[in-house]
């Protein structure tokens, strides 16, 4: 997604997220928090099997309501469980 960069909500991936993903961050529309997961999955199996474990972050802010709304110029941390944790 690259229609508008000033209206778009920046998804950043790490570690095995990062690598399903294969890339670092990824740009998509404002939208509800499970919308977003769901675009970024669309296609990518091993990415979708990841982020079923993974926690997020909007705003360096831990959510738990994946219905949350996300708006333009809002970061999501796609942060998968880590080990020893």
């Amino acid at each position: 997604y690259n229609d508008d960069m000033n209206n778009v909500v920046e998804v950043r991936y790490f570690a095995a997220a990062r690598a399903a993903a294969g890339v670092d961050m990824a740009f998509f529309k404002p939208a509800p928090l499970n919308s977003i997961i769901a675009d970024a999955c669309n296609n990518n199996p091993a990415l979708s099997h990841v982020i079923s474990q993974c926690s997020f972050l909007i705003d360096s802010v831990v959510v738990h309501n994946e219905n949350i709304q996300v708006n333009s110029g809002s970061v999501i941390d796609v942060l998968p469980r880590f080990a020893g944790g």
